[in-house]
């Protein structure tokens, strides 16, 4: 059964950073979020290409170039992330294999292999409940359950990390004076 990559936990650690990103500093750039995760920073721009395609986050230009959320934290749905991010691909994939008992000597009987099949029933069912509880959390859910959960001091020190990257991004960027 296919399962949610790694790409879709480090997506949504990052768009926590985003969340209360103040609109006056600079935005992260994905080579700071990366860095902050641990993550290689090709693998996290592959990540937001597809944030970005799928209108969840936008790219700030220029010099204070990086990322922001393109709307609200809570009109972003995790579903919207994980199928940004995977794709809105079966979380089951039905082979037929009630077709394929040996003692059907490749002709199915009509009752093998008519209607759904019990099993796609099952996993339908359990896809499209998944599904709606991914859709029913929103990203200002998960910031608000890690707001509870961190230390107050912390995003204060996240902030502080990603705008020392920031400058140091504008002293790489400007000229040297002659």
């Amino acid at each position: 059964m296919p399962h949610f990559t790694s790409a879709v936990e480090y997506g949504l650690h990052c768009l926590l950073f985003l969340v209360e990103h103040p609109p006056d500093r600079p935005a992260p750039s994905t080579r700071d979020l990366a860095e902050l995760q641990c993550v290689p920073v090709p693998y996290l721009a592959k990540i937001f290409t597809k944030l970005q395609k799928a209108g969840l986050v936008e790219a700030a230009q220029g010099i204070r170039g990086g990322f922001r959320l393109a709307r609200a934290a809570r009109q972003i749905s995790v579903l919207d992330i994980v199928d940004a991010i995977e794709g809105s691909k079966p979380l089951f994939d039905c082979r037929q294999i009630r077709t394929r008992c040996a003692i059907f000597e490749d002709q199915p009987p009509a009752w093998a292999s008519e209607g759904i099949c019990a099993i796609h029933a099952v996993m339908l069912q359990a896809e499209q409940k998944m599904r709606a509880a991914l859709a029913a959390h929103t990203l200002a859910d998960l910031a608000q359950r890690l707001s509870t959960k961190a230390p107050p001091a912390f995003e204060e020190e996240i902030l502080t990390w990603l705008d020392e990257r920031a400058a140091g991004r504008r002293r790489r960027r400007t000229p040297p004076k002659t």
